[in-house]
């Protein structure tokens, strides 16, 4: 057990090295701007808004896939999964200092009106905005850490499936159905945690925020896909986690690294 653990950590400070900063930078950045814009509710009207509700977390959610889809087929799913997890580590202590910056004694530039008073009423709000983020955080720590992991594995589930395809084939369609699935998933959880419970919406509109949100983010696939395929040519092109493809998986190509990930070997 304690060399199973030893070997773990050795893999995780590879992965570290290994990964392109920009691509877990990108991972990050996407997963702490969904969780701050999922505050926020777009409007759409009142006919579509009594069956239908979306918030503005959408903006970011689809790069968090594109981001994990891109880190399966280089580096494999366990490597996808610690990715996910260092990410909502990461969300979480951003989230802290932004609660702890709500209590800092002090006032937002925004209230501040142009006759050089201050507004209190948009000083709190801002403040508890960013205090009342806990249940926030907790709907999309859950929903995003189940839904990394529906994506991951079946991403990989689907390349393997699809191996005597076309490579640019199998990776937009283990990437259309593993987000659309994924994001279903994410939306869905989030909506009955959150929205369902703080937000005041009914069960048909955390379904349908599921299944649209999914569409939405689909088509964000669609667009941006072609991008994600040529970062992981790029990437095995230029061999980058040689190292880390070594020590995990004997150094045997991420085709292989998906099948070890999936048990299947």
């Amino acid at each position: 057990m304690t060399a199973k653990i030893g070997r773990l950590v050795q893999e995780i400070k590879l992965l570290f090295r290994s990964i392109p900063s920009i691509l877990l930078a990108f991972t990050v950045v996407a997963i702490v701007g969904m969780n701050i814009l999922a505050n926020k509710s777009i409007d759409l009207g009142e006919k579509v808004g009594s069956w239908l509700a979306l918030d503005c977390g959408i903006i970011f959610s689809w790069l968090i896939f594109l981001t994990m889809d891109v880190t399966t087929r280089r580096f494999g799913v366990k490597a996808a999964n610690i990715v996910s997890v260092f990410a909502l580590f990461a969300n979480l202590l951003f989230a802290v200092i932004l609660i702890i910056a709500s209590y800092i004694p002090g006032f937002w530039g925004l209230s501040f009106l142009d006759d050089g008073s201050i507004d209190l009423t948009v000083n709190t709000v801002l403040d508890l905005t960013f205090r009342g983020q806990w249940f926030v955080l907790l709907g999309s720590s859950v929903a995003f850490i189940v839904s990394a992991v529906v994506n991951n594995f079946l991403h990989a589930a689907l390349e393997k499936a699809m191996k005597d395809k076309k490579r640019a084939l199998a990776f937009t369609v283990s990437s259309y159905v593993s987000t659309f699935v994924a994001q279903f998933v994410d939306n869905l959880l989030f909506a009955l945690i959150v929205s369902l419970n703080f937000f005041g919406w009914t069960i048909v509109q955390c379904v349908t925020c599921a299944i649209t949100g999914a569409l939405v983010e689909l088509l964000f696939e669609v667009v941006f896909s072609p991008i994600g395929y040529r970062i992981v040519k790029h990437l095995e092109d230029d061999n980058v986690g040689k190292e880390y493809l070594e020590l995990a998986y004997g150094g045997k190509q991420n085709e292989t690294a998906q099948s070890v990930d999936l048990g299947n070997e």
